[in-house]
């Protein structure tokens, strides 16, 4: 009896995720799970940006909340468009390496960052 109870559970359990991805994708979410609820840029190649400048400091920023390649997206942009920024950001690694041409204080990068939702756990 209690077999039955527990198969019951999990077919509802993947019944509604399944349901749940299906309604996501019909309403046009791209990436469903993502912080931004489906509303980060589309997949695409990410351009590099060049600084102005020669380079005065680098910087790696441990960032968590990244869930797929839209969020690595969308966290290049925020950052890349911070005046005398260039970043890379890498999924797999949690984290983006950031170049500066003049001094960009840490709090900046970090409400950037935080702002569209993701966490920063530290800058080095």
């Amino acid at each position: 009896m209690a077999d039955i109870i527990v198969i019951m559970i999990l077919a509802l359990l993947i019944g509604s995720a399944a349901a749940y991805m299906i309604r996501a994708k019909k309403n046009g979410v791209k990436c469903i799970g993502c912080p931004a609820g489906g509303s980060c840029p589309g997949s695409g190649k990410i351009p590099k940006k060049k600084l102005a400048g020669r380079v005065v400091s680098r910087r790696t920023m441990k960032i968590s909340g990244m869930n797929c390649a839209h969020c690595v997206m969308d966290v290049t942009k925020i950052l890349n468009q911070i005046d005398g920024v260039s970043a890379v950001v890498s999924l797999s690694k949690g984290s983006a390496r950031i170049s500066c041409d003049r001094e960009i204080g840490d709090e900046i990068l970090r409400n950037a960052v935080e702002k569209a939702g993701y966490h920063v756990a530290s800058i080095t």
